[in-house]
């Protein structure tokens, strides 16, 4: 498929915000369902895009297919960073548009940013246990568990974190 990775713009807002919480309550995701807390951060783009880079990818028509939030080293919205790495989060891609590239394709425009900073050694995520799909492709793009890294944000909800190691360049 044809897409471009890109800043999300203002217009986008809306339609990214529905795309993240749909993949997250549609892939029971949210342990409280539509009433889960959590569901406000995922939907509140506007907020993520004043503090963090925000990416889309968008089809060759631009129509935005999903999108993931970048935090470089010492962002407000990097959880388990250290001062030399940069990390993502909320990966999501629209149900029509999985298995199309997008999310890997989202992954690799991070680690791109990563590599670009000077300082900065890893590359940092964390995930849900049930997220198997997201796992493979994680570990197809080089990165490795850590699972001393491993956190719960709220009781009963256990992250797993990978890395991906930056190498200098050549």
């Amino acid at each position: 498929m044809d897409m471009t990775i890109r800043p999300v713009e203002p217009a986008d807002y809306a339609l990214l915000g529905e795309i993240t919480a749909e993949a997250y309550l549609g892939d029971g995701l949210l342990d409280f369902g539509i009433g889960d807390p959590y569901l406000e951060k995922l939907r509140d783009v506007p907020h993520r895009a004043a503090e963090a880079e925000v990416l889309v990818a968008a089809d060759a028509r631009g129509r935005v297919l999903g999108g993931v939030t970048y935090a470089p080293p010492g962002n407000p919205w990097a959880d388990i960073a250290a001062a030399d790495e940069a990390e993502f989060r909320m990966l999501a891609v629209s149900r029509e548009a999985r298995g199309a590239g997008a999310g890997e394709a989202l992954v690799r425009a991070c680690i791109d940013r990563a590599r670009a900073t000077p300082g900065v050694t890893g590359l940092v995520l964390s995930t849900q246990p049930a997220m198997h799909g997201a796992h493979r492709l994680y570990q197809r793009l080089g990165f490795v568990r850590t699972p001393e890294r491993d956190w719960a944000p709220i009781d009963d909800l256990r992250l797993l974190a990978y890395r991906l190691e930056l190498l200098p360049p050549a």
